[in-house]
């Protein structure tokens, strides 16, 4: 269940959130009505990302207090101002510094979703009969943190994802704390060993291919320390946004990413804090 919602977690968030706005523009007659304020419109985007509703539904749901058209232009600005990408960094930075990330385990995967409306950074599903779909590729340190990711097509291979997601790993400065990476049999080829040698990933657990039980054989746990990343995926699975997304550009769908991660740490975050209450 996600704690998008939750007010105590919405408020954490838009107080990080207030921090990264840029100034609010002014109109050059100063002569327009009333801006809506940056609280209502953060509420907006909570609702879409939980429950992926379009931007007219979520304004009824909303009681009309803000546009559509406002919400999609508040969000495009705050994007061009880079909030959510500051915003997401911060909350990595607090969790490190409060938690601690465990860089010793990163786990690595692909999760495939829809896209019904198609657009930019989508192409044909391979498990759901070619329909347009999206894919993610996710790393998590060990309790489960996304730390990079990476999106693209459905079509595209885990593999052709890889690079994308190790370069985002780097870009945040986390890259030369890895200790082990873990990543299933879809990335047991000699040349994915190399390319993460070369990187100065020398602690591999890539499960081999041909493990796969046979019809008949009893099924044995193979996960191995993988679990964390399949636990995130299907985490950002809960986002009504993330699991059928029909935003027609990939910066879209990025934000999106960013903001179900800072949830998820700042709801860490908070349980950390209260681990002494009682119940």
């Amino acid at each position: 269940m996600t704690r998008a919602l939750d007010p105590e977690v919405a408020t954490a968030v838009f107080e990080a959130v207030k921090a990264f706005l840029p100034a609010a523009p002014e109109h050059p007659l100063g002569c327009c009505r009333q801006r809506v304020p940056d609280r209502v419109c953060f509420r907006g985007l909570l609702i879409r990302l939980v429950t992926g509703s379009s931007w007219v539904d979520i304004e009824a749901l909303m009681d009309h207090v803000v546009s559509d058209t406002t919400l999609r232009a508040r969000r495009d600005e705050w994007i061009d101002a880079e909030v959510f990408d500051r915003l997401v960094e911060h909350a990595l930075g607090a969790y490190d510094r409060i938690i601690g990330l465990d860089l010793d385990d990163v786990a690595i995967d692909g999760s495939l979703h829809k896209a019904p409306a198609g657009g930019e950074g989508t192409g044909p599903n391979p498990t759901d009969r070619a329909k347009s779909g999206w894919k993610w590729s996710l790393a998590v340190e060990g309790n489960g943190i996304p730390v990079a990711w990476a999106i693209d097509g459905a079509n595209r291979n885990d593999i052709r994802l890889l690079e994308p997601t190790l370069n985002d790993l780097a870009a945040a400065g986390l890259d030369l704390d890895v200790g082990t990476v873990h990543l299933d049999r879809g990335y047991d080829y000699p040349k994915i060993r190399n390319q993460l040698k070369r990187r100065g990933f020398n602690e591999l657990e890539i499960q081999k291919r041909g493990t796969k039980p046979q019809p008949g054989e009893p099924h044995r746990l193979t996960l191995g320390l993988r679990w964390i990343v399949e636990a995130a995926n299907s985490w950002w699975s809960n986002y009504g946004q993330l699991r059928r997304n029909t935003d027609r550009k990939n910066r879209h769908r990025h934000t999106a990413c960013c903001l179900a991660t800072t949830i998820l740490i700042t709801a860490r975050l908070i349980d950390y804090q209260h681990r002494w209450s009682p119940s």
